[in-house]
This record gives C-alpha cells, sequence and structure tokens, in this order.
C-alpha cells in the first residue's frame, strides 16, 4: 500500500486506471507549470470563501453574498438579491435576542465597557468623540485629536477569503415596490446594475434612495460591492464635487474595511491597519478619515486589556513611571458595534455560567459507571462547574454523548446542540436518545429543541455545544442569551479543525483565557486515518499502515488528471474496491474556483454520475445538493423533484422546499464541497483533491479537516508536492484579531 512517509511527497498508489492502490512505492508526481499553478491560484483568489478556512489565496472580500459558487447562479451583486426567508423561524429568534443584548448594553455607562479606562491615545480619542455626541465641541474639533500610536505588530499578510459568515439579523429586509423603483431609478442614473434595488432598498430602508444620492458610497453597505464600483458610482452622481478624501467615502471605506476583516473572522481591527489600508485606497489623511469615522459612529474604538495592565498617565508617581521612551506603544483597536456588543454580551454571559453554578444531583455514581476515564473526568468536572471546555478527536465525541445521557439519568434536562444534521444524526446514536439531540441553529430558532420558558431561556440544565470551533461570536453571544442562572453549558471540539465561517474564534479564545476547566480527552482515533489525522494535528504527516487500503495516494500532473481520477475513483475505484457506493463518498477540494474546484469537479461527477439536462434551475432528479437556508450553513441534501411550489430537497430525511426564484442563490451542486462546508460532517469515503494551482490555500487546519472528514476510506488526489507537508509542518498563526480573550481574562471568568 501507499501511506504518506513523512516529509516526503507520496508516490502514486495506482498503476492503471481501474486501480484505487498500487503495491509497488512510488515516486514523487511532477510538479504542475508554474504558468498553470499561477494562473490557478489567480482563479482561487477571485472564487475563495469567506472566514472560517483557507480556501483561497489572498484576502479580498468575496464577491457574492448568497451561495459562493453556486452552479449555474448569478454572482456577484446582481446575485445578492434573494432574500432569505427560509430562515424566517430563525432570524426572528435572533433578533430578539439581539434586541434583548444591545438593552443590556444600553444600561452601561459608555458604549464600550472595556474602554472606560482608557490612557493616552486611545482616552484622547475616546474623549473627543464624547466631546462631539454631546456637543460640547464641535465636529471640527474632533480633527485636532492626536493619532494613535503605531501597533505593536505588523499587519498580518492576506489571508485566504472564505465563505460568507452568517449575517441572519442584517439580512437585507422586504422592501416596498416603491422603494424599490426609487432605488432603481437612481442606480440608473449613476450606472449601477439595477438588479442592486432590492438589496440596496432592504439593506438601506425606505429611504434608500434619497440616502444613497445623497452618500452615494453607501452602495458599499451592499454585499459584493467594491470600492471601485462605489466611486464610479459617486461620480457619475456627484460629478467634479466629490475626490478620495471626501468625509463620506472615507467613512464608508473604514465601514467597509470592517466588514471584509468580519468575512476573514476578525471581530476587531488594529487602527493602524485600518489607516494603512485607507493609505492604499487614495485617503490622503488616513489619520482623519479614521477619526472623522468614529465621530460619525461608523466604527468603535477601544483598547482592551486586563484592568491593572492598562496605562494610566494620571496614576503612579514619577519613580514609578517608566522613560517614555522604554513604554511600549498603545495598541487601538476599531470594531463594528454589532461584534463589540457580541463579544461584551458573550464574556459576560460566561463569566454568569461560571459564577452560577449551582448542586442539583449526586453525580458521583453516574461518573463511577462511565464508559471512560475521559468520560468519568468530564461527568465529575461538569458537575462542579458551570462551564467547561471538553477537546478532543472524532472519538471523543463519545464523552460529551455519555454525559449527556448520565445527565438525563439524574432526571436533569440536558441536551446536545451540532454544527451539522450529520452531527445531529451521530450524537443521538451515541446517547441513544434521538431527543437527546439537535443542531445549534434548529436550537436558537426554536424548531428543535425544548422551547423556552416564560422568561425565554432554554428550558435545559445540561447544553454539550459539539463542533464548538464553528460557533462564532454572534452565535456565541444569542447563545449564553439563552441560558438561565445555573444552566450547565460545555464547549466540546477539536481544536485543530478550521474555525468557524462567521466573526470571532470563540471556542480558541476560551481555551486560551482559562476562563474554565478543560478537559483534555485521551481517547485516541483509532485506524489508520484516525492515526494519520492525530499526527497531523502535530505538525507531522506520518507513513501509516493501511492494510485494507483505508488511506491511498492518487498522484497527478496536473488539474484535469486531477479532475479525471477524482471521478474515477468516485464513481467506480472506490465502490468497487472498498464497497462505499459513490452516494457515501463525498469529494473535498481547496476552493470553489479554479480547474480542479468544486464547480469544475461538480460538473464533472454530475455527468457521469447523474447526466441530465437540468430543467429544474440547472438540476435534477438525484443531483446531490447543498442547500444554503442563510449564509454560512450548509445542507447537503438530494433533488427530489420541482414543480410551481419550488425545488423539493431530501435533507438527511427531511423534505424542504426552495421557492423557485432563490433556487440560484441557495442551492448548488454537492458532490464536492470545501473544507470548510465539510466542517462538522463526516462520511464513510472520502476523496481530497489537492491540484497543483491549490497549493496557497493549503494550511495544517485545512488538511487536518479535509483528512478527517473519511470515517472508512480515505483517498488523496496530490498534485501539490511538497507543499502538503510543508503546510502540515508549519504552525497555524492566530490569524484573526478578536477581543473575547482580553475581555474574559479582564472579567476573572
Amino acid at each position: 500500500m501507499t501511506a504518506l512517509p513523512r516529509g516526503e511527497s507520496p508516490g502514486p498508489s495506482a498503476t492503471d486506471d481501474d486501480s484505487v492502490v498500487a503495491d509497488e512505492p512510488a515516486t514523487a508526481p511532477a510538479p504542475a507549470p508554474a504558468e498553470e499553478a499561477a494562473a490557478g491560484a489567480d482563479d482561487l483568489a477571485d472564487e475563495g470563501e469567506t472566514a472560517g478556512g483557507p480556501e483561497g489565496t489572498d484576502g479580498s472580500a468575496p464577491s457574492e453574498d448568497t451561495v459562493a459558487g453556486a452552479d449555474g447562479a448569478p454572482e456577484g451583486a446582481a446575485g445578492a438579491a434573494a432574500a432569505l426567508s427560509e430562515a424566517e423561524a430563525e432570524l426572528a429568534a435572533q433578533r430578539e435576542l439581539r434586541e434583548r443584548i444591545e438593552k443590556r448594553k444600553a444600561e452601561k455607562e459608555g458604549p464600550i465597557a472595556a474602554g472606560a479606562k482608557l490612557s493616552g491615545p486611545a482616552a484622547d480619542l475616546l474623549a473627543a468623540v464624547r466631546a462631539v455626541e454631546s456637543g460640547e465641541k464641535p465636529s471640527t474639533a474632533f480633527f485636532d485629536s492626536p493619532a494613535p500610536s503605531p501597533a505593536r505588530r505588523s499587519a498580518p499578510a492576506p489571508t485566504p477569503v472564505r465563505e460568507r459568515a452568517p449575517e441572519p439579523v442584517h439580512a437585507p429586509q422586504d422592501a416596498s415596490p416603491e422603494a424599490v423603483a426609487a432605488v432603481a431609478a437612481v442606480l440608473a442614473e449613476g450606472g449601477a446594475p439595477e438588479a442592486l434595488a432590492t438589496p440596496a432598498a432592504g439593506t438601506l430602508g425606505g429611504q434608500a434612495g434619497e440616502i444613497l444620492r445623497a452618500d452615494p458610497w453607501q452602495l458599499l453597505a451592499l454585499p459584493g460591492v467594491g470600492p471601485e464600483q462605489a466611486d464610479g458610482f459617486a461620480r457619475a452622481l456627484l460629478g467634479a464635487g466629490c475626490g478620495p478624501d471626501d468625509e463620506r467615502r472615507t467613512a464608508a471605506l473604514v465601514g467597509w474595511l470592517l466588514e471584509r476583516a468580519a468575512l476573514q473572522g476578525h471581530t476587531a481591527l488594529d487602527a493602524e491597519q485600518v489607516r494603512a489600508a485607507l493609505t492604499g485606497r487614495a485617503v490622503a489623511d488616513p489619520d482623519a478619515a479614521v477619526q472623522h469615522a468614529i465621530a460619525e459612529g461608523v466604527v468603535l474604538v477601544f483598547q482592551d486589556g486586563p484592568e491593572g495592565e492598562q496605562t494610566d498617565d494620571s496614576g503612579g508617581t514619577e519613580e514609578d513611571a517608566e522613560p517614555a521612551a522604554e513604554q511600549e506603544p498603545v495598541q487601538v483597536f476599531l470594531g463594528l458595534d454589532r461584534y463589540a456588543l457580541a463579544e461584551e454580551s458573550l464574556a459576560d454571559g460566561l463569566a454568569r455560567l461560571v459564577n452560577a453554578c449551582e448542586k442539583d444531583a449526586d453525580w458521583s455514581d453516574a461518573a463511577a459507571a462511565a464508559p471512560s476515564p475521559s468520560a468519568a473526568e468530564l461527568i465529575r468536572t461538569a458537575a462542579a462547574h458551570g462551564l467547561v471546555a471538553h477537546t478532543g478527536g472524532e472519538a471523543a465525541r463519545a464523552e460529551p454523548a455519555a454525559l449527556i445521557a448520565a445527565a438525563g439519568a439524574l432526571g436533569l434536562r440536558a441536551l446536545g446542540a451540532t454544527h451539522s444534521v450529520d452531527g445531529r444524526q451521530r450524537l443521538a446514536g451515541a446517547v441513544g436518545d434521538p431527543s437527546a439531540a439537535v443542531t445549534l441553529a434548529g436550537l436558537l430558532s426554536g424548531a428543535e429543541g425544548p422551547g423556552r420558558d416564560e422568561e425565554g431561556a432554554l428550558a435545559l440544565d445540561l447544553l454539550v455545544v459539539l463542533d464548538a470551533p464553528q460557533l462564532d461570536v454572534e452565535t456565541g453571544a444569542m447563545l449564553v442569551e439563552s441560558l438561565a442562572d445555573g444552566t450547565r453549558l460545555v464547549l466540546s471540539g477539536d481544536p485543530g479543525v478550521l474555525e468557524s465561517a462567521g466573526a470571532g474564534r470563540v471556542f480558541a479564545d476560551v481555551l486560551a483565557a482559562r476562563a474554565c476547566p478543560r478537559i483534555v480527552s485521551r481517547t485516541p482515533d483509532p485506524g489508520p486515518i484516525g492515526e494519520l489525522v492525530s499526527g497531523i494535528g502535530i505538525g507531522e504527516l506520518n507513513q501509516v499502515e493501511a492494510p485494507g487500503k483505508e488511506v491511498v495516494i492518487v498522484p497527478v500532473r496536473d488539474a484535469g488528471e486531477a479532475v479525471h481520477r477524482t471521478v474515477q475513483l468516485v464513481a467506480d475505484s472506490v465502490p468497487r474496491a472498498i464497497g462505499v457506493p459513490s452516494s457515501d463518498t463525498q469529494v473535498i477540494t481547496v476552493g470553489h474556483g479554479g480547474s480542479a474546484g468544486t464547480r469544475a469537479l461538480n460538473e464533472a461527477l454530475k455527468q457521469r454520475l447523474n447526466p441530465g439536462p437540468g430543467r429544474f434551475g440547472g438540476f435534477d432528479p438525484g443531483d446531490r445538493v447543498a442547500h444554503v437556508p442563510a449564509p454560512g450553513r450548509t445542507v447537503p441534501g438530494v433533488v427530489v423533484s420541482a414543480d410551481a411550489e419550488g425545488l423539493h430537497l431530501d435533507c438527511a430525511g427531511s423534505p424542504v422546499v426552495v421557492p423557485q426564484e432563490r433556487v440560484a442563490a441557495s442551492v448548488r451542486h454537492a458532490w464536492a464541497l470545501s473544507a470548510h462546508q465539510a466542517a462538522g460532517m463526516r462520511w464513510p469515503a472520502v476523496v481530497v483533491v489537492l491540484p497543483g494551482d491549490a497549493a496557497q490555500g493549503l494550511s495544517r487546519p485545512w488538511v487536518y479537516t479535509a483528512f478527517g472528514r473519511g470515517e472508512r476510506h480515505l483517498s488523496v488526489v496530490h498534485g501539490v508536492d511538497q507543499a502538503l507537508p510543508r503546510a502540515v509542518a508549519q504552525s497555524p498563526a492566530q490569524d484573526r484579531t478578536t477581543r473575547l480573550r482580553t475581555l474574559l481574562e479582564a472579567s476573572g471568568a
């Protein structure tokens, strides 16, 4: 058999087109030509995903707000016009929760509690903002405020653009025909696409036409619109009356930069990074632009840190003071209020759960009867603490399942929430009770779970959230706001996988802040795949013995051969040699674009596995699809039929009807998925495709996530040569700027 040798490129695993695995050692495949690799990298840059996985090659924002790479779907701003009414129940629940969050935040002093003890430049900025807001100073006086000091670190290298984060609360609302018509007239006058009229009216409100006429750069609030398009629109409407330093333009640019950063997972950015980005957009005075954006309330300014570590110019004595030259520069952050509110609320809520735990049962017998030592340790820890973190691989999921079962046997209301429907089914099987497992989205929307009490809290004594790395900061805030005092919360997941599609790194920040006890599972993942993935988790691409062809390497020379071999594996080799049918085999690749991305692979796989004319909006009965009821949520399914009501899908046994007008925006073929879309799910067999032009999109978390999706079999279509071992060996960097860790440390949680 062929395995992954440490530090070397794997060799061929097949000697002809009909074999899955070869018995002879292999030689390294020839690298793809430089020209082809460069072209593929450009495709990935254009077609990448949003936050959560390195699925592309640069840090640019996606050009669509709907399904990234929907086959046959309109892309860019025009494709964003579709509403998200599939998730109306979820939206209503989340909107209500955010209102509670904002109401509680409004009761606090100042816009951001962590800024109450600012000092130095950060304090000057915040004081100036409050002076303008209160009327004590004219807005022009704000521009005399000193600029923040340079950042202590350089801006990170551009990160791949990834799948769009869920934004249900901020999704465009239904607009009246009159408002849409008024916006369309202004858009036509400025030379913008008419397709933007509906999303503009939904995002900016009934007066969207007047708003855009007065401030054309508000067009940047729409998904898929970039500064170049907004500048052209503004010039058409304003003529010579606008320029690169127009305050309306600079304020909109600051907000746009923060929104782009959120797509890459950041909840805040260093002010120095923002100023540098503004300079790159032809803004002559980026300091004044940032100050104006703060004064206008476009962004918030804050300096976070444990209270004992914040500088205080008025405290201490001369003997205690360090020379100014030796003091570190103050790091000032800028953030959007939605993420600032979410992180503050999440930190407060987690601290509340930590401090509100009460003894409600005797857990000693349950711990003694646990199926493993790690499960017993988890049960004992959850019995004594209101918040617990649990880490481990796929096999370790049995431990939270044992905890849920033990709590239920004690008469407690216990529930497990997963990221995907597949995860819910696996958890229900492990617990032995289908009612003990839900999806997190279904729980928050009220579609699944026990419902809420008279105060709006979930009727639970214990909630275990599996796939915790997929928890973004806004969903996390909604979750903790839904838990009553005394409810136990266990966050369980594998810290090695790709992070959430949404902004934030909740699980990683909770672990880093040591906000609660952490139970590290000692249960290893079994078999050759488990051994391989465990090695990847510590940066080693080890050789593994796979006598049952559990791991197979298929070398390819170029992207065309990668597509050919992938189709052959799924349609013939894996079913014949491994015994896993094509319907249970999932293809995972680095990005949606490129010559071997999900689009190209899905087209080839459809032609082989389910050919047809695509008479239902590009789909035929039997097509494997991914339904996206809200951006960032991927639900696999199969097309059943279509009629006047819409496209009928079977999603893990649940019937779903997608209205005709939203098929193109929320349904795409899914024989091939990206690694981030596949996170939280597993299949009996997985084929991971690594064409040469995808090398720049690889990272240890990506490889760890993709290789770990297979239960019985993993085939690797390998054309990246030494890029694979290099990606695995390189330690993953913290590429998201967030505030949650600092807030948790300051709260003493």
